[in-house]
């Protein structure tokens, strides 16, 4: 029987337009190099795993376009304005835990990100719980970061569901023996979710 929803933040229950919003900021052509060098490689996977500091991460960034350190900078300290709460995000959580089931969220998400919009995590409020990737040095698909949720508020992972856009995270899960719903829109989940609750 399912009895703990765990969902993934961005791209989930938050927006998080990580690469357009820079072309707001700047020009197209700087807007791409900008973007590239921000979230072109591996390196905001350590943001996320919370294991750099802002002026090492800039650094990263910066040898990655060499004469853009300045917009980069910019960009790097405006991410905030990429994120956005979605309208459903508190509604859906509020269903559930109606229901009487355990809401937690498991995300890849940095500290740096935190700070530059808080406001964006306020329906974690109605959350049970959950573990932030910078928080545990660990990121998704580790498999270690999924067995640390299940350690740290008692879980069993047939118990349990995991919602996420990633592919690969859900692959992850699956593999503990999570029953998973692979993400694309509000409506596909949604109906998925249920539908898995309705079996369970």
């Amino acid at each position: 029987m399912i009895n703990t929803v765990i969902f993934d933040i961005g791209m989930v229950l938050l927006d998080f337009d990580w690469g357009e919003y820079i072309y707001r900021l700047f020009d197209r052509e700087t807007a791409e190099t900008v973007r590239e060098a921000i979230f072109g490689g591996s390196l905001w996977n350590e943001l996320d795993r919370g294991v750099m500091s802002r002026d090492e991460m800039l650094a990263g960034f910066a040898a990655n376009a060499p004469g853009y350190e300045n917009e980069i900078r910019i960009a790097f300290d405006r991410v905030g304005d990429a994120l956005g709460q979605r309208d459903f995000t508190v509604p859906w959580i509020k269903e559930l835990k109606s229901k009487g089931l355990r809401v937690l969220y498991l995300s890849n998400y940095s500290h740096h990100v935190m700070q530059c919009n808080p406001k964006a995590l306020s329906f974690t409020d109605y959350m049970d719980g959950g573990i932030f990737s910078c928080n545990v040095k660990l990121i998704k698909p580790d498999h270690r970061i999924y067995e640390r949720l299940m350690e740290e508020y008692g879980l069993t992972p047939s118990e349990c569901v995991f919602i996420d856009d990633n592919a690969a995270n859900i692959a992850a899960a699956g593999e503990l023996g999570i029953s998973t719903v692979l993400y694309k829109d509000y409506e596909q989940a949604y109906n998925e979710l249920n539908k898995i609750l309705i079996n369970a």
